[in-house]
């Protein structure tokens, strides 16, 4: 079967929409472990953070995740908001997270949520350290 030089154009337009959809790379965050000890930690004077991961999921979002420790009366920065939402799950010691004003006392084992662009802040209310994991998911969550 010998095809004509109108016949083979033809087919371009199919093959240029085909072929994008096959030569696309992933840039999605890969399936993996982080064993705690090989999360390097970031010490300033008010916090310690260890940055577990950050990027984009192979849904679209961005995402982010560390672990903050608060020394007692300690926060990391004022009250503020962004596009991304945010989840804090907290591991030990006390904090109060401040959604758009009104404040929430936490302990072990708490979680706090905040939407899209509420303001909220959160700081060590106890009297020892406060240990929290924060998850970020969204615009400018992995930035």
């Amino acid at each position: 079967m010998s095809l004509t030089r109108r016949e083979v154009l033809s087919f371009l337009p199919a093959v240029g929409v085909a072929i994008p959809r096959f030569a696309a790379q992933d840039d999605s965050l890969p399936s993996a472990t982080f064993p705690f000890d090989d999360v390097p930690v970031q010490d300033s004077d008010h916090t310690r953070v260890r940055k577990i991961i950050k990027g984009k999921l192979a849904t679209g979002e961005h995402f982010e995740a560390h672990e903050t420790t608060l020394p007692p009366n300690g926060y990391p920065h004022p009250p503020h908001h962004h596009l991304h939402s945010e989840m804090w799950l907290i591991r030990e010691g006390t904090v109060e997270l401040t959604i758009n004003g009104t404040s929430h006392r936490l302990g072990a084992g708490g979680v706090g949520f905040v939407h899209s662009n509420e303001e909220h802040g959160i700081k060590n209310v106890g009297t020892g350290p406060a240990t929290y994991y924060v998850v970020a998911i969204g615009p400018g969550a992995d930035s």
